[in-house]
C-alpha cells in the first residue's frame, strides 16, 4: 500500500475521536471524548505534556464558502474530505516543480481532518472577523512599499521564511504548517519549552509567576507566562513584534496578514490521554481585527525523535536571489544603453 493510502486508511480509522468543539457548542462526538482524568501525570501531579507531537491537520484555518452554516462533517464527509486533498496531492503534474509536495505533505502517518470544517470555533462562522481601519491602512502601505521597490533589492525584503528566521507555525497560535509539523515539549516544574521541527524555534512558557517583561522588550514569537487551571495548561503571552508573521499551511491559511504589536494570545493545553492534547486558542490584537477569534485543533502524540530542519534557502539561496537581481539590473541597463 502506497504511503499515501496509509494516511488515508489511518486517518478514515481515527476521525470519529476527533472532533473537538468548545463547552455549549453541538460535538457530535463530544459523548466518546476521553476525558482528562485518563492522562499520565507529573511527579508534581501535574498533567504531562511531555513528549513528541504534531498539528497537521488538513483541516482549513477558515471554514471554506461552500460549508457555509456548516460547523462539522459527518464522520463519512470527513472521510470523503480527507481523500479529496490526498488526491489532490497526487494529482500534480510531475513537471509542477511542487510535485513532492505529495510526498512532503503526506509524510505524517496521523495527518487527517477531524469532524470541524475549520479550525475557527469563534465566530460561529469560521471566519477570521473583519480587520480595522488601521490594519487595512497598514497592509495597503505594506503592498505599496513592496510595488515601489523590487522583491530582491535587498535581504529585508524576502520573507522571514526564505531567510530562515521564521515560518510563523511557532504562533501562537500555533497554526498546522504545510509540512514537518512536529514539536517536542519538555516540562519541569518551572517551565514548559515547545521545540518545533519547523526552523528549530524553541518557545519558553514560564510557570514560576514572574510577571511579562517589559513592554519595550518585543520578540517575533512573543512572550509567553504560564498557569494551571484544574488540567489544563493556560499560556498567555504578549510582547509581540510589528512583524510577527501570521501563517500556517499556504493551502489551509491566509497569507496576506501580519499581526501588530498589540498581539494577545491565549493558549490551552489540555491532555484529554495519553495521545492526545486538546489545543485552544483565543487571538485578541485591536491593531489588526474589530474583535478576538478563536479556534481548536488535536494535538496527537507520536514516537519520535525529531531530526534536524536544515533551513538552507537562507545559506545559499538567499545570495543567489540577491545576486542574480544585481545582474537582472546589469544587462537591463547595458540594452537601454545600446
Amino acid at each position: 500500500m502506497s504511503r499515501s493510502r496509509w494516511v488515508v486508511a489511518l486517518a478514515l480509522a481515527a476521525l470519529p475521536f476527533l472532533s473537538m468543539a468548545p463547552a455549549g457548542q453541538s460535538d457530535p462526538a463530544r459523548a466518546s471524548r476521553p476525558q482528562p482524568s485518563t492522562a499520565p501525570r507529573t511527579l508534581e501531579d501535574k498533567p504531562d505534556l511531555e513528549g513528541f507531537w504534531t498539528n497537521d491537520s488538513y483541516t482549513p484555518l477558515e471554514r471554506p464558502a461552500e460549508l457555509a452554516g456548516k460547523a462539522f462533517f459527518t464522520p463519512q464527509e470527513a472521510a470523503a474530505f480527507v481523500r479529496g486533498r490526498v488526491a489532490r496531492l497526487e494529482g500534480q503534474s510531475r513537471t509542477d516543480i511542487h510535485y513532492d509536495d505529495a510526498i512532503w505533505q503526506a509524510e505524517n502517518y496521523s495527518k487527517q481532518a477531524n469532524l470541524r470544517t475549520s479550525l475557527i470555533t469563534n465566530p460561529a462562522d469560521g471566519k477570521i472577523p473583519a480587520l480595522t481601519s488601521e490594519a487595512v491602512r497598514r497592509e495597503a502601505a505594506r503592498a505599496a512599499a513592496r510595488r515601489g521597490q523590487g522583491p530582491s533589492d535587498s535581504a529585508q525584503h524576502r520573507s522571514l521564511g526564505e531567510r530562515c528566521i521564521t515560518w510563523g507555525n511557532v504562533g501562537p497560535p500555533m497554526v498546522p504548517p504545510t509540512y514537518n509539523a512536529n514539536f517536542q515539549i519538555v516540562q519541569t516544574a518551572n517551565q514548559v519549552l515547545i521545540r518545533h521541527e519547523m526552523m528549530h524555534d524553541v518557545r519558553i512558557v514560564y510557570l514560576d509567576g514572574r510577571p511579562h517583561v517589559d513592554a519595550g522588550v518585543r520578540y517575533l514569537s512573543g512572550d509567553s507566562r504560564g498557569r494551571w487551571e484544574g488540567e489544563t495548561l493556560v499560556v498567555d503571552t504578549t510582547n509581540f513584534t510589528n512583524n510577527t508573521p501570521f501563517r500556517g499551511s499556504p493551502s489551509n491559511t491566509r497569507q496576506d496578514i501580519f499581526s501588530s504589536d498589540r498581539l494577545h494570545v491565549v493558549e490551552r493545553f489540555t491532555r484529554v490521554d495519553a495521545d492526545t492534547i486538546r489545543y485552544e486558542f483565543t487571538v485578541d490584537d485591536p491593531g489588526t481585527w474589530v474583535a478576538p477569534w478563536s479556534g481548536e485543533t488535536p494535538i496527537r502524540r507520536f514516537v519520535g525523535p525529531i531530526y534536524e530542519y536544515a533551513c538552507h534557502e537562507g545559506n545559499y539561496g538567499l545570495p543567489n536571489i540577491l545576486s542574480a537581481a544585481r545582474a537582472q539590473e546589469r544587462d537591463a541597463a547595458a540594452t537601454s544603453t545600446k
